[in-house]
């Protein structure tokens, strides 16, 4: 704590050293540059896949309202990679400086590892753009499917039966890092559920599909399949994985607040990696 200067200290009146301190605090508080080094926080741009469905943008744009709210005065927007506009090329000729590119999707398929990435270095130089890492696998997004089975009708009895199971249904890619990252999120969700079997299954591109999910569960003795929609917003896949469901079916996470939550915390790491010391230097003593 800053020690009163002499003059303060002479003061015969408390009220007004009081009020020359915080009248000081505050002129000083008003020459801080907001977020520390580099000034205002670099603009957020949420990037969604794109759907047909119109339920789906509608969707991803409450979510980023969740977003704003839960962080005042950041510049948070949503773009596409295709279909839906705005497209994500179009989103970055409009901006400058600093952009967080944070994909809306689970796992390390082509679009996070090569076409944002690309998107990125097409954007300079009036844009300075980086990618941060998929929504999975991570506890927030666990803790959001489990609360859309809950909503669905999942019960703690249900996680205790012998005869029920888990499809953990996602869009699927061809990326082995994509099958690592859902593998990974389906084994945290059966932890979640209290060691009921999960099993990872794809719309499209990978196996197996939810169909051949729901039979592997049932030579397991478990017949009782709820699916669970790893998906962020209504559209086909979602869909097609919900006619495939012998039991219960979740709904697409969509504005969940732990979904928010987690678009920020990807936000965040995106730029602590950015502000980290250069390698040649982090070894510096």
């Amino acid at each position: 704590m800053t020690t009163p200067e002499p003059d303060l200290l002479c003061d015969s009146s408390a009220a007004e050293l009081l009020g020359r301190i915080g009248s000081r605090a505050g002129e000083r508080l008003g020459r801080v540059r907001p977020y520390g080094r580099g000034g205002p926080a670099p603009t957020l741009v949420a990037v969604g896949h794109g759907s047909r469905d119109p339920r789906a943008a509608a969707a991803l744009r409450l979510l980023l309202d969740r977003v704003r709210e839960l962080r005042p005065g950041l510049d948070a927007r949503l773009a596409h990679i295709e279909i839906d506009a705005p497209l994500l090329t179009y989103t970055l000729a409009g901006l400058t400086g600093d952009v967080v590119l944070v994909p809306l999707l689970f796992a390390r398929g082509h679009h996070v590892t090569r076409d944002l990435p690309a998107a990125a270095a097409a954007a300079a130089p009036a844009v300075h753009a980086r990618v941060a890492e998929p929504l999975g696998p991570h506890p927030l997004l666990v803790e959001a499917l489990a609360d859309r089975l809950a909503e669905a009708g999942w019960t703690a009895e249900d996680s205790a039966s012998p005869a029920t199971g888990v499809v953990l249904a996602a869009a699927g890619s061809r990326h082995p890092e994509s099958a690592a990252d859902i593998r990974t999120l389906a084994a945290r969700l059966a932890e979640r559920l209290g060691g009921v079997p999960v099993v990872p299954a794809y719309a499209s591109a990978a196996a197996p599909t939810v169909p051949e999910a729901v039979r592997a569960l049932a030579a397991r003795g478990r017949h009782r399949v709820a699916v669970a929609s790893c998906f962020t917003a209504p559209g086909l896949f979602a869909t097609r994985a919900a006619v495939h469901a012998p039991w219960l079916a979740s709904a697409p996470l969509g504005p969940h607040p732990a979904l928010a939550r987690l678009v920020l915390h990807r936000y965040d790491q995106a730029r602590a990696r950015n502000r980290a010391p250069r390698p040649e230097l982090a070894t510096t003593r």
